[in-house]
Parts: structure tokens; sequence; C-alpha cells
């Protein structure tokens, strides 16, 4: 900005310079050469006012001093020059002259002005006055000369200013762009700094003001997610063990697989509660709560699942490993997360039968979530929040999903519309992939 700042007012500088320099030397250059024309005619005129009519009969003529570095002379009728300085022979100019006008003209590199000397209404002779015009020319060149130097300093002088002047209007500006830049690495207590100039800080008001309901808009959201979190853990804690101590004490075999399927969705539910607080506190990548598992296990402990919910809708669920190694492993319960979101939303979504696989991708692992239907509406809004492609629903699964993905360094995308395919990519470290299992 500096620069451009600078670029500006240089360029509106040498702009008015031109406007007014450019007039300027011509005005000095034609005025130069008109005063020296004025002081030649100044010099005839007096000199014509000496000559007497009796010069042609050999009265002597005193003609006054001729102007600086220039010449003085009288001629008579017949261009033969009587007195002064001069050609012996008149030109051009004293010819005009005899007629009866004064002549303002050049004669061999000179300035020239010619005056008739006129007695009882007839011209018996000229005065001619003459100057180089080199003279004026190098006076005409000093003058431009200074002129020229006059400019150099204005527009210096606009350079200094003007990059001054971009110094004050760019300190504020990148003042604010640290700020912003601060905020965009997740500092929300900076505020921007006052500065000089009323439109800059209008800027900052602004841009603080809408920091701080931003603030407290995400704070607000934050609270509420762990006060819910919080409040959730507890009843789930007593869930869970009162559902340990029925299994403990209740002998009915009839009763015990009831138990222990709802002991493990209490499981589940604690560990999605973990994982939504955890997405709440920071958006960047990080580290899941729960350990990781190996992709066969995670594997079975979906279709086990799922393989109910499927089939009490009559249809199937296939899962396979394909060429993923035996003893990789994987983030479990936010993996598990966006597996189970994914079935859902081919349960509610699509038909058929539904299959998950999973693909090894070298660092990379990809789980492939298809069914046989057809993905309706826009693909690049799927993953929005609130947008649901028609049927039930509230358009927070899929987000979710691709929130828990992110957190994982990975990416969930529609890889197919038909037949319906979502995919999640998981990276793998080397050395887990390529090392035994880890509990």
């Amino acid at each position: 900005m500096r620069q451009r700042v600078v670029r500006v007012a240089l360029s509106a500088a040498l702009v008015a310079v031109a406007l007014l320099a450019v007039p300027l030397a011509l005005v000095i250059r034609s005025s130069l050469y008109a005063g020296q024309r004025d002081t030649l005619e100044r010099a005839a005129l007096a000199g014509a006012i000496r000559v007497s009519p009796d010069y042609t009969t050999g009265d002597p003529v005193e003609l006054p001093a001729a102007p600086a570095g220039g010449h003085l002379g009288l001629y008579d009728t017949r261009l033969r020059l009587r007195a002064g300085d001069g050609p012996k022979s008149g030109d051009t100019t004293v010819r005009r002259a005899l007629g009866g006008t004064v002549v303002r003209g050049h004669s061999a590199g000179d300035l020239t002005v010619t005056v008739p000397v006129a007695h009882a209404e007839q011209v018996i002779g000229v005065v001619r006055a003459s100057s180089p015009a080199d003279a004026v020319r190098d006076r005409v060149l000093a003058v431009w000369a200074v002129l020229a130097g006059a400019c150099a300093l204005a527009l210096t002088v606009a350079v200094l200013v003007a990059r001054r002047q971009a110094r004050a209007l760019a300190a504020p500006l990148e003042d604010l762009s640290r700020h912003c830049r601060a905020v965009a690495e997740g500092d929300l207590n900076a505020r921007a700094a006052p500065s000089s100039i009323a439109e800059i800080d209008q800027v900052a008001r602004t841009h603080n003001e809408m920091l701080h309901s931003l603030s407290e808009l995400l704070r607000h959201e934050r609270d509420f997610t762990a006060n819910a979190s919080h409040q959730l853990r507890t009843p789930l804690t007593g869930l869970q063990l009162a559902l340990e101590s029925g299994l403990a004490q209740d002998n009915d075999a009839r009763l015990r697989p009831v138990l222990a399927e709802a002991l493990d969705t209490t499981a589940r539910l604690h560990h999605t509660v973990e994982e939504v607080l955890r997405l709440s506190r920071s958006r960047e990548v990080s580290h899941p709560t729960s350990g990781k598992i190996a992709v066969r296990q995670l594997l079975r402990e979906t279709e086990e699942r799922w393989h109910g919910v499927f089939a009490g809708d009559g249809r199937r669920l296939e899962c396979a490993a394909r060429d993923a190694p035996a003893d990789v492993q994987v983030p479990g319960a936010p993996v598990s997360e966006v597996l189970g979101i994914l079935l859902d939303n081919a349960r509610v979504h699509g038909r058929g039968t539904v299959r998950v696989a999973v693909r090894d991708l070298e660092d990379t692992l990809a789980f492939d979530v298809s069914d046989e239907g057809a993905v309706a509406g826009e693909p690049a809004r799927l993953f929005d929040r609130g947008h649901t492609a028609g049927g039930p629903g509230t358009g927070i699964g899929l987000a979710l999903a691709r929130d828990l993905a992110v957190s994982l360094g990975g990416r969930l995308s529609l890889t197919s519309s038909h037949p319906a395919t979502f995919t999640l990519l998981v990276p793998v470290d080397q050395d887990e992939a390529q090392g035994p299992v880890l509990v």
C-alpha cells in the first residue's frame, strides 16, 4: 500500500508540474525574446530622435550607445551605413522599414528592430538595432534550468510528503491486518488499536464490535455444549452403574442379553458425548479422547451393532476389510461415530444392500459406505449444517461427521451419486500400520 500511495502522489505531482511548468517555460521564453526586442526598439527609437535631417549633407550623427553586446546603426535611403555599427549594406528589415513602419525580425542569427527616420512626412533614413539571438537563448536556457530545478525540488518534496503520508495511512492498516491474522489464528481476545485516521478507526471499531459479538456467541455455544455434556455424564454414569449392577445380580438368562446391550449402548452414548465435547473445544486436528482399535475389530463391532437394525428393515449389511492390513489401527470412537452417521443416513435415505468396505491407500485408509440408492439434490450442500436432501432428518448428521473427520486430519466426501457412496479418509501412521497391534 505504501508504494501505491507514493506512486499516486508522484503521478499527481508530475501531472501538476507538467501542466504548470510547460506553459510557464513557454511564457518565459516568449517574455525574454519580447523583452530583448523591446530593448532594441527603445534603443532604435532613441537613435532615430538624434538623427538630423542634414545628415545626408555630411552633418555628423551622434547615436546613443548600442544595447549590451549589440549594434546600432543609421542607414540612408540607399541602404548604406552612414553612422554607428552594423552591416555595411542594409538587409531586408532595413528595406521594409523604409516603407514607414517599425520592423522586428531576424537577420544572420541576430534579433533586429528597424525604426524609420521621418522628416517632412518622408522617410530619410532607418535606424537599425540588433543583438545576438544566442545571448537570449542562453538566458532562456538558464531560466529553464532554474525552473527544472524547482520542479525537481517540488517532486522531491512531494515524494517525501507522500512517503510520510503513506506511512501514516499504512501503519494502522498493517496493525489491523496483524490483528485480523491473530484472530484467524484463534486469538479472539485481540482488539484493533485506535489510530489518527477517522475512517480506519471506524472500520476498527466495527471490527472490534463484530469480534466481540462473535466471541460472545462462541462462548455461549461452547458453554452450552460443555454444560450439556457435563449434565449428561452424571445420568449416563449412573445408568451404566445400574446396568452393571443389574448384570452382576440378575441371574435371569432372558434379561442378561438385554441388559448387556443396554450397557453397550450407554457406553457408546458416553463416547459420543465425549467426542462432541472434544469438537466444541477446538476445530483444529486433535487427538481423540478414546483409544485406537484395529480396523477388522472396528468393522466387526459395527456389523454387530447395525446388522439387526437393517435386518429389521428387510435389508442387508455387508462389511469387508479388503486389502487393509490386519494390524492397522484407527481412532475407535470418532471413526465409529462417522460410520454410524453414514449407516443411519443410508438406512433413512438409501435403499437395498448397504456395504462398508475399507481400502488401503498406503498412509491413508478409505472407508467406503454405499447403498443401492441415489443422492438427490446438490452434492455440494450435503454437508451444510441444517440441509437435508428430503425425507426425515435435521441436517446435522453429515455436518457432524465431516467435522469429526476433519478433527482426525481426514476428509469425508461424496464419491458417487449413483449408487450413493460416501468415503471417509483417515490418515494412518506408518509405524502403527507396520508395527504390532497396540492396546
